[in-house]
């Protein structure tokens, strides 16, 4: 269909290009990478490109380029809808029979300038190049964890990163979430080691002295409170007992040096930027956690864990830290997800994970302690299934091992009783 004029893009709005051939997908439904590549897959227009107007992975589109693109629109004046037909194995294949399937996959990540950003990333480039025939695989920047779980749910994305903390309230409809969301862990990666750090000279010593005090706990709608505030509870102090502050962590350090903040939470992978810079000059002290608070909050959340930070890791750091994994970063799925795909999906992972390393030091989490660690969310079938092969996910006692071990209990017992008889 041709319309009598093109629409006006605005950001947002999906953009499927080829050689010769320019495509826009524009409409009332939501659009991503797989939506728009399986939409014109499926009216046999063969391999595509995708752009996101407005965004293209980490660049922004300035107002002039998108301005141009309009034009461009304007003056071919020629809009092509495309229909949703088929997906799958039910498209056409332009390429011919003896290709092999194609399978677009989004993996949704969070803002640019994070950890998330960039492990997202490496995981999609060695999906792209190892995983089975036919997949394409790419990254796409999103909001964050909050948006990447409802986004799976919907199917706009097929794979996600997201801090398990926050996956842990979503999956049992607690919290902010207003349901339970289905989703399962792929892989338990790297730890979010968290740490407050405060001005020498602001006369805190401990959590539970942030009271009255202006306390920086992260961005706005990024999910902190999720973590924060269990960890405050135990430590017996509410965000209603302080001044919360929202800021990224660039904006947190430049709050503590310039006393905008008396406190603030930092945290991502050791060593974390911004806690390097904040501690660059000295004179920063880091708020140390409790004994008892922290054994209750690992009794009572699978998601929290012990995590050292060593000393000399920051300057002023003396001695070692007694950190706090507050939510590993995990890859996740849809309960839904389709077995064989998550299967194929930690496979490809797994056995390139050397290469996930050379791109990010968080790929050193791929390992056989860390990817089956249970946080407080159901690990995918596929998942489970890929990591019994290799032999590395926990296999319950059965019935005759517990009998095998009865036995071997009964006969000890009696060993011992014959040696006491003895003396």
């Amino acid at each position: 269909m041709v319309a009598d004029s093109a629409p006006e893009l605005q950001p947002g709005t999906g953009l499927t290009y080829r050689v010769g051939l320019m495509v826009v997908v524009h409409g009332a439904f939501p659009v991503n990478q797989s939506a728009a590549c399986r939409l014109l897959e499926s009216a046999g227009l063969g391999s595509l490109s995708f752009l996101r107007i407005g965004e293209i992975g980490s660049m922004v589109l300035s107002k002039r380029r998108l301005s141009w693109l309009n034009g461009l629109l304007r003056l071919h004046a020629t809009l092509l809808l495309v229909s949703l037909a088929a997906c799958g194995g039910e498209s056409g294949n332009a390429a011919g029979d003896g290709e092999s399937e194609r399978r677009f996959v989004s993996v949704g990540t969070a803002p640019p300038g994070g950890a998330f950003f960039v492990v997202g990333g490496a995981l999609a480039e060695v999906m792209d190049a190892s995983g089975p025939d036919g997949w394409r695989v790419s990254a796409e920047a999103t909001k964050g964890s909050k948006e990447n779980i409802r986004r799976l749910v919907t199917g706009e994305l097929d794979l996600a990163l997201a801090n398990s903390a926050i996956s842990y309230f979503a999956v049992r409809g607690e919290g902010e979430w207003e349901k339970a969301f289905g989703i399962r862990t792929v892989m338990t990666l790297a730890p979010n080691v968290g740490v407050f750090l405060t001005p020498e000279g602001s006369g805190i010593e401990r959590l539970s002295e942030l009271a009255g005090k202006r306390v920086v706990v992260g961005p706005a709608g990024a999910g902190f409170e999720y973590f924060l505030r269990p960890v405050l509870a135990a430590h017996g102090v509410s965000y209603d007992d302080f001044t919360p502050l929202n800021a990224t962590q660039a904006g947190a350090v430049d709050m503590l040096s310039d006393g905008s903040a008396s406190a603030a939470f930092l945290g991502g992978a050791v060593p974390t930027a911004s806690v390097t810079q904040a501690t660059a000059s000295g004179g920063m002290r880091f708020l140390p956690y409790e004994t008892e608070p922290i054994e209750s909050l690992l009794t009572d959340y699978a998601f929290f864990d012990r995590a050292t930070i060593p000393s000399g890791t920051y300057n002023g750091l003396e001695a070692d830290f007694d950190g706090l994994n507050v939510g590993s970063m995990h890859l996740i799925a849809s309960a839904d997800a389709d077995e064989e795909f998550v299967y194929q999906a930690t496979k490809t992972i797994w056995e390139n994970r050397a290469a996930v390393v050379e791109r990010h030091p968080a790929g050193r989490a791929i390992n056989p302690k860390v990817a089956i660690r249970n946080t407080g969310l159901e690990f995918h079938p596929g998942a489970i299934r890929f990591f019994t092969e290799i032999g590395i996910w926990p296999v319950p006692p059965t019935e005759s091992d517990a009998a095998e071990s009865d036995a071997a209990g009964s006969d000890a017992a009696e060993s011992d009783a014959a040696e006491s008889d003895a003396e």
